[in-house]
């Protein structure tokens, strides 16, 4: 089916994006990474200097504002750009990480993304990934994917990425930068992380990248027929 919406909800350094591009890339899809939007929007704020606790500074931020996906012509990935600007790279330093969470529990920074990623799934075919997908912003999804992973086990993980950009960085930064963003993503008031109902849960603690994404081919063909 070209006209299916796929949503993988879960915490962070699960190997979401992971799943997704492999999913969106065996499917013909487009692959949509909700994630990187906030963290685009933190670069943006940060920048220019926005104090993200003043409601009136945040929406008038959000006005100046643009987000699109665009493929890599040699990656055949989907690359995120913020008013123009190809700011894949930059969006993954841990100073973004450090306050993307604070950034994207705002109701009104939710509401402008939110009504973007829908946006982007009008024409369907598309497999996008984040915290509220499944919940929030597609419930009626074809189908829903929670992955979680054992916490040590997501620490190492985003340790060993982080770790190839800047060596200077410490497992403790990594192990307090997940916690923190665990807490704020569960807590928060508007769209919290949680497993959508009828989300199929798929914990990847001891899973390698060529099984997860046999679990979820095995999904798809139960779900919609497809793969």
């Amino acid at each position: 089916m070209k006209n299916s919406i796929i949503t993988i909800d879960g915490y962070s350094s699960c190997g979401k994006s992971t799943l997704a591009k492999q999913l969106a890339k065996k499917l013909g899809y487009a692959y949509i990474d909700s994630g990187a939007m906030y963290r685009a929007i933190t670069l943006f704020f940060l920048r220019h200097h926005i104090d993200y606790t003043d409601h009136r500074q945040v929406v008038d931020a959000l006005t100046d504002i643009t987000i699109e996906f665009h493929p890599n012509e040699v990656s055949h990935q989907s690359e995120i750009y913020l008013n123009g600007e190809n700011v894949e790279y930059l969006i993954r330093d841990m100073i973004i990480a450090d306050k993307v969470s604070e950034v994207a529990a705002i109701k009104e920074v939710r509401d402008f993304a939110v009504a973007q990623q829908r946006l982007m799934g009008k024409k369907k075919g598309i497999v996008m990934d984040g915290r509220d997908i499944g919940t929030t912003v597609f419930p009626n999804a074809q189908l829903k994917i929670f992955m979680t992973a054992d916490s040590a086990v997501r620490v190492e993980r985003r340790f060993k990425e982080l770790y190839e950009k800047n060596p200077n960085i410490t497992i403790e930064e990594v192990k307090n930068n997940l916690e923190m963003r665990d807490y704020i993503d569960s807590n928060r008031e508007i769209s919290p992380l949680r497993k959508a109902d009828d989300a199929v849960v798929l914990d990847n603690t001891n899973l390698s990248m060529e099984q997860q994404l046999k679990f979820a081919e095995n999904l798809l063909k139960e779900k919609i027929g497809a793969v």
